[in-house]
């Protein structure tokens, strides 16, 4: 329990400094607009783009991958319950509505890491873009306020694990 307690008091300092820094008006707006592109809409549009190319092992590979990243978000949900600031920081009031009650992992940021695997995965070149969006869409959460810095690691790590587990397991690299 002490190391839990640890983790959600270094979580506190995190966020309050986070939310202290200069031109937030600026950054909530900036914020709005990178969660935004993480919402989900744009990953199907990806995963078309790859049916449309007759790209089949990709777009099997998206597919799958987005039901086990799902599940495995679902999953960690229900099992940790962990409160979102709003609800953990008395008098606190988050810049959007959550979409659910709970806040680890980020499920904006473990889809972010997932599709950017695979995407880094089928074009390297885009690394040098997308890991810092991915990485963007992370701090835009704990910006907007739903969620700690504890928790973007736990999503970007899980993202990204699973999208490497399938690439080895499913494409044989």
């Amino acid at each position: 329990m002490r190391l839990l307690q640890g983790i959600h008091n270094f979580d506190l300092i995190t966020f309050d400094w986070c939310l202290r820094r200069k031109h937030r008006e600026l950054a909530v707006k900036v914020s709005r607009y990178v969660s935004f592109t993480a919402d989900g809409p744009l990953y199907l549009l990806i995963g078309l783009a790859f049916i449309v190319a007759q790209n089949w092992p990709f777009a099997k590979l998206i597919a799958l991958g987005f039901a086990v990243e799902r599940c495995f978000y679902f999953v960690f949900k229900t099992m940790f319950k962990r409160n979102r600031p709003p609800a953990a920081i008395p008098g606190y009031q988050s810049e959007i509505k959550p979409s659910d009650q709970f806040s680890f992992p980020s499920g904006h940021t473990s889809a972010a890491f997932f599709m950017t695997s695979i995407l880094v995965f089928a074009f390297p070149v885009l690394g040098w873009l997308l890991y810092p969006w991915a990485c963007c869409v992370g701090a835009a959460r704990v910006t907007l306020g739903v969620h700690f810095p504890t928790d973007i690691i736990a999503g970007g790590l899980m993202g990204h694990t699973i999208g490497l587990v399938l690439i080895n397991h499913l494409m044989l690299v």
